[in-house]
């Protein structure tokens, strides 16, 4: 059974990541790594996730001692400053936690003996990108700093020697219900929209393009790609990890949310400014090497969850939802006293 450290767990994907991992290999030992950021921002406040894992630590991951690492198989890096917004403010921190840390991360892994690596990237780095489906040969057109901190860290990944497996999962946008549930994100925030006012508004004018992948899929990926054979896609892989038929117009999302909740208006702004972030990825790579761990939850059953899962919430106010959204949790801490611009905790 591998011995398995996932830094950032305490976060949106987290969670579904660990609980997989541990449905998977029931006696495997299972370390957390965690800033504690969003410890709080719970969908159930009496189900902690972390009950699932061996051994929860708390740390920043831009401080971990290389000796940490000794005795671990896998390091799963899913820690990051994790949208666009978020990494506007906190340019600095995103790129110091998501590239440098990561960097760091794996060559420390690779001196401790770690076999595999594997790093949380992300389909934004393809921008804006015109004229069909992306696959991993095609340029990259990073727009955002979140964006660009994936293409760097990949890119000093592919430079590292070492024997350590590593994959880049460029994941599909996110979506689905978690025990840490993120409303910044646009088919949860269209579903939590639907649910509170009857109203989803489009911000573009729904023409955008964004692939999906639910946080369950997102999680059988990464056991994938702890696994996979190295001859089979490299020892160091970048792979977009997704599906190609997931790949959906922002308007089309709305209007699949406002389906599965009766009585719900879609407003799109036609006269909006073109988005940064419009593309159409092609997963074929991802579905020849992993044909078994191909997503399953599709578009319905996304929105499906979403809709059981908030509603069990009990929100009905805006004012609710500020624990679910990144970037005004952040700020909280911030106006508190309790963190840092540079997004370390205040002793």
């Amino acid at each position: 059974m591998p011995r398995v450290l996932v830094a950032g767990n305490m976060g949106y994907v987290g969670p579904a990541v660990v609980r997989h991992l541990r449905s998977v290999w029931p006696d495997s030992e299972i370390h957390g790594y965690d800033s504690a950021f969003f410890a709080h921002c719970l969908t159930d406040p009496a189900g902690l996730p972390e009950r699932v894992v061996t051994v929860q630590h708390f740390g920043d991951v831009r401080t971990i001692e290389p000796a940490f690492l000794e005795g671990f198989d896998v390091v799963v890096q899913l820690a990051a400053v994790s949208n666009d917004p978020m990494g506007k403010k906190f340019e600095s921190a995103t790129m110091s936690i998501n590239r440098d840390a990561s960097v760091a991360l794996a060559r420390a892994a690779a001196e401790a003996g770690v076999g595999a690596f594997v790093f949380a990237s992300s389909c934004s780095v393809y921008g804006v990108a015109a004229g069909g489906p992306r696959n991993e040969q095609d340029p990259v057109a990073p727009e955002t700093a979140y964006a660009r901190s994936k293409v760097d860290t990949e890119v000093a990944l592919a430079a590292l020697d070492s024997d350590m497996k590593i994959t880049a999962l460029r994941f599909a946008t996110a979506c689905g219900f978690s025990p840490r549930l993120r409303l910044d994100l646009v088919l949860n925030d269209f579903v939590a929209a639907a649910l509170m006012n009857r109203k989803i508004v489009v911000l573009s004018d729904g023409s955008p393009w964004r692939p999906l992948i639910d946080v369950a899929d997102m999680a059988r990926a990464i056991e994938w790609a702890i696994v996979r054979d190295p001859a089979e896609g490299g020892r160091m892989l970048v792979v977009n990890a997704g599906a190609t038929d997931h790949n959906y117009q922002v308007r089309d999302l709305a209007a699949a949310v406002a389906a599965g909740v009766p009585g719900t208006e879609v407003l799109i702004n036609s006269a909006a400014p073109v988005d940064s972030r419009s593309y159409q990825v092609d997963f074929g790579l991802f579905e020849r090497l992993a044909p078994d761990h191909r997503p399953r939850v599709d578009l319905a059953e996304s929105i499906r969850r979403l809709i059981e899962g908030t509603t069990a919430m009990g929100l009905s106010e805006p004012a609710q939802i500020a624990d679910y959204i990144r970037l005004k949790v952040l700020e909280r801490h911030i106006a508190a006293g309790r963190l840092t611009q540079t997004l370390e905790w205040i002793d």
